[in-house]
């Protein structure tokens, strides 16, 4: 199922929101702006939990808001509240524009008008002076579903802190093996847990000692389907859905977990790989999307998915199944690697300071 159109009533909030934050673009105008950065970030909030709202979050912490007194505006493409004639104003004034770009929309998971959100998207995505995009493959949707653009720009891949997400002293040796699903489910994501539970069901057939854990926000009646599922395949003792859990408490689920699991259909760049990683969690994802970027080969397995922009493509039970087997018995030596490979490639002070040397750049 796909993830449908805002209501109307979202929309008009979200216009009017638009319309506040084109305000403070133009108030910005009458007040000067001191020579050391100072970042507006859009409208974009922060929060504890969803990727544009982590993402904003760890950036306030080293690059404050400047409500009205700023000189460089920050954009992400999952957030996008400035119109065509705010970000106009923006660049006629010299303002710097950097877009973070993340995935576009197409029919394989929004249900809605994608072409009309696409073009939302695009218009900071063109305005902007440089462009993050959060992997490869951001790159290449972009490219894809919102045209080439000729200015600078650079994959910048996600980042986690790896001071606070941090491993258990020791790998589990006894036991069931742990696997760990997350997430905000809505209906438009019910495939990714019908396939982890159908594919435990495949691994416990198999052999394999094991259970899972599926942790987040869910949808109440797709919550009701996915427990007459469990009960269907008598994975009842096998199952927990413990529900929701904040940013701060989510270093410790992943610590409660021995590997993670994703089968996101084209995910483009999840911070949940990355923290999964960082706490010592193999990953075993589908291949198509971006998380292979992220994963690497020796930090998890891949499981053959066709890239499709129509309809999604997980991995079936029996391949995830399989899959599950395979790393469970890879798990000691992934389960190093993927630690190693969070904090060579994907700790967050090189990419805080990435984006200082942009800023400083653009405002030169």
């Amino acid at each position: 199922m796909k993830q449908p159109e805002a209501s109307l009533a979202k929309r008009l909030a979200r216009a009017v929101y638009s319309r506040a934050c084109g305000a403070r673009v133009w108030a910005n105008g009458l007040a000067s702006s001191s020579g050391d950065i100072a970042v507006h970030y859009g409208g974009a909030r922060e929060g504890g939990a969803g990727g544009p709202r982590v993402k904003v979050r760890r950036l306030r912490e080293h690059f404050p808001e400047a409500g009205w007194r700023f000189n460089l505006v920050y954009t992400l493409s999952s957030a996008s509240h400035l119109s065509a004639a705010d970000l106009a104003r923006l660049r006629r004034r010299g303002t710097p524009i950097v877009h973070n770009q993340n995935g576009t929309f197409y029919p394989a998971w929004f249900g809605g008008d994608w072409r009309a959100e696409n073009r939302r998207m695009a218009r900071a995505f063109h305005a902007a002076h440089h462009v993050f995009f959060q992997s490869e493959y951001c790159r290449r949707a972009a490219h894809k579903h919102l045209g080439d653009r000729d200015r600078p720009g650079e994959v910048l891949y996600n980042a986690v802190d790896t001071a606070q997400f941090t491993p258990n002293d020791s790998i589990q040796t006894e036991g069931p093996i742990r696997f760990l699903v997350t997430g905000r489910f809505g209906r438009h994501h019910q495939y990714r847990l019908e396939v982890a539970v159908s594919g435990l069901r495949v691994a416990r057939d198999a052999g394999l000692d094991a259970c899972l854990t599926l942790a987040g926000q869910f949808d109440s009646e797709m919550l009701v389907e996915i427990r007459q599922q469990i009960d269907r395949l008598e994975l009842q003792e096998f199952v927990k859905i413990p529900g929701s859990f904040s940013q701060a408490d989510a270093p410790n689920v992943y610590r409660a977990a021995d590997i993670f699991l994703l089968t996101t259909h084209q995910d483009a760049c999840p911070n949940a790989v990355l923290e999964a990683m960082a706490c010592r969690l193999p990953v075993l994802h589908s291949s198509n999307g971006g998380v292979s970027e992220l994963v690497g080969t020796e930090a998890g397995i891949g499981l053959e998915c066709p890239e499709d922009w129509e309809i999604p493509r997980p991995p079936t039970a029996e391949a995830l199944g399989a899959g599950m087997v395979e790393i469970a018995g890879r798990r000691k030596a992934m389960s190093q690697a993927a630690r190693a490979r969070a904090v060579d490639r994907f700790d967050i002070q090189p990419w805080i300071q990435r984006h200082r040397e942009v800023f400083e750049q653009l405002l030169k």
